[in-house]
């Protein structure tokens, strides 16, 4: 039998949720040991008003047992209620947690493809806003419902023991609001999974407007910012005030409906009393029992609506955690050595396949050789090195590192002899020495430091107010753009990998700081195979091989003053940067 959504859903949460069952299990028994001591309370408080029914006709010694009695029951049942709550929360961080390691092992294990086509902030609201609506709805929702049929199973028993035929009322009319708030949930379904989209589109744009605030006022945009924010916030308004009100029917629907249910019990058990058919202290017990036999029907009602809402951010985890991942290399051999020969044999490769980026594209580098990659805007500069670090696999052709296809072996061993420093620098919320050693976090402190002396990061790292201990913030405020990239820089020197990336790096330093840093990287660069993506044409001077782009080809190749001589697209590039 096919299964449907729901019990898809499910059977992928179990087995996040099987490992922690112990606190599930005990949650409930405490639960179901609290619901039987709380419905035993309205039995003797019952048998307590029947101790003080007439004039003079008051049992006090008998009243005072009762009395005994009940407040043990109230202390006893509030014990196992905090018990089933703390074994509960146990349960539904520990979910949590769980599901949030596998979500942060897929995104480490997606293709860089995705996280480049997806929204970051979308992904974030993701594993902490849809992660938290999953644990609560389905866990607590799903508890709730298990005690919730137990209570109506011990009081049915209870009633039907008291006054059968008055319990028949009770039995009948109110399971009636539960079919109409079931009825009403279903209504609400999908308006409850374009909220919950809604909220991940509005998380991921307020993301991208904070990180990028400086932009925005720089650009003088904040009120393009504030008129986008407010139509997706808008949407969310719509998409919340519409599944919230019909949400709401459920609820209020179900409690007027056992009202009027509570409203017959009673005054039908009233005449009944005068009839001396019943005492008044099973009419006082009997209407706490009719409510408690409609209260979980209520709060089944109410919880269908989280139950909507974990089902729509159930939906988006496990869509995530489906994810098809980078195509496993686990059954590939490491890659034991490297001589730094790199060859690219007919490659073609296109981010879609509408349009053409990188056709037929050949390249032979030797051990040793300083590539230089040059080219205008979007002649896929950057494009090769993703495809030379494997973030992208080529469509056609194939790239051989010392004779070997990258395909061919594992992506760790293979990218463990590449040393990269981007165009945009990436540090971390921690200290500089960690910052530098990321790459080798066992490098003693005088490997650093040399590294750092070598990348021209040591001076104005002994001026931070904690040296080498200074924290840097989450964005890495506190340092200067190129105090940034001279630490990724002091990465690299630290490993000395036998190939390197150098994608613009030197972009945010200054003229005088980049001719120190050309001097240390030349250092690092001698006997290593480099490649150098640059638009600063001096940057590159002193390569070995420079690859002219356009349009995803190689339409020049040689040395700087080869290709001046030519008189072709370098001289052009070269003559807008530095005259005739």
């Amino acid at each position: 039998m096919k299964k449907t959504g729901f019990k898809r859903l499910l059977s992928k949460l179990m087995p996040y949720v099987r490992p922690h069952k112990t606190a599930f299990i005990l949650s409930v028994i405490f639960d179901l040991v609290a619901i039987v001591l709380n419905m035993l309370i309205p039995l003797f408080s019952g048998l307590a008003i029947n101790c003080i029914i007439g004039i003079n006709n008051v049992n006090f010694m008998l009243l005072i047992d009762y009395i005994i009695v009940i407040f043990i029951l109230t202390i006893a049942c509030s014990v196992f209620n905090w018990l089933g709550s703390y074994y509960m929360n146990i349960l539904t961080y520990r979910t949590g947690q769980s599901i949030r390691n596998s979500l942060i092992r897929k995104i480490n294990s997606l293709p860089i493809r995705y996280v480049d086509n997806n929204s970051h902030g979308d992904v974030m609201n993701t594993m902490v806003a849809d992660v938290e609506n999953v644990t609560d709805g389905f866990l607590e929702g799903f508890k709730a419902i298990v005690c919730g049929i137990f209570q109506v199973l011990v009081v049915m028993i209870l009633m039907l023991s008291m006054k059968w035929d008055l319990a028949l009322v009770v039995i009948i009319i109110a399971p009636l609001s539960l079919v109409l708030a079931i009825f009403i949930t279903k209504k609400s379904k999908k308006l409850y999974r374009d909220r919950v989209e809604t909220q991940g589109d509005l998380g991921g744009y307020a993301e991208e407007m904070i990180t990028n605030m400086k932009i925005i006022k720089a650009f003088n945009s904040e009120k393009n910012t504030i008129e986008n924010f407010e139509t997706i916030n808008d949407k969310m308004y719509t998409a919340s005030e519409r599944s919230t009100f019909y949400a709401s029917l459920a609820n209020p629907t179900s409690r007027f409906i056992n009202g009027l249910m509570y409203g017959v019990v009673g005054i039908t058990g009233a005449m009944m009393a005068i009839k001396g058919v019943i005492a008044p202290g099973q009419i006082s017990s009997f209407l706490s029992y009719a409510d408690n036999f409609t209260k979980p029907f209520n709060d089944i009602t109410s919880i269908f609506a989280d139950l909507n809402v974990a089902l729509a951010s159930a939906n988006r985890v496990f869509e995530l955690l489906d994810e098809q991942d980078e195509i496993s290399d686990y059954r590939l051999p490491d890659m034991k050595t490297c001589n730094g020969n790199v060859k690219l044999t007919n490659v073609d490769f296109s981010y879609s396949p509408a349009f053409k980026l990188i056709e037929n594209l050949n390249l032979d580098v030797k051990k040793s050789q300083r590539v230089a990659i040059v080219g205008p805007t979007g002649c896929g500069k950057s494009t090769i090195i993703n495809l030379l670090m494997r973030f992208y696999d080529v469509n056609a052709g194939s790239i051989k590192v010392s004779g070997k296809d990258i395909r061919k072996v594992t992506r760790k061993s293979f990218r463990s002899f590449y040393g990269m420093v981007l165009q945009e620098s990436w540090l971390y919320n921690a200290s500089v020495k960690d910052n530098v050693a990321y790459g080798k976090p066992d490098a003693s402190m005088d490997e650093i430091i040399e590294a750092c002396k070598l990348a021209n990061a040591h001076a104005f790292i002994e001026k931070l107010p904690n040296g080498y201990d200074t924290i840097i913030t989450e964005r890495a405020d506190n340092i200067s753009a190129g105090q940034k990239q001279l630490l990724c820089i002091a990465r690299i020197m630290l490993l000395r990998p036998p190939m390197m990336i150098l994608d613009e790096a030197t972009s945010n330093i200054d003229t005088r700081t980049e001719m120190k840093i050309q001097q240390a990287l030349d250092i690092i660069m001698e006997g290593r195979t480099c490649f150098i993506v640059a638009h600063r044409l001096s940057t590159i001077e002193n390569a070995d091989t420079i690859l002219v782009m356009n349009k995803g080809k190689i339409i020049e190749q040689g040395s700087h003053k080869e290709l001046l001589k030519k008189n072709g697209f370098y001289t052009e590039l070269f003559n807008s940067q530095f005259g005739n």
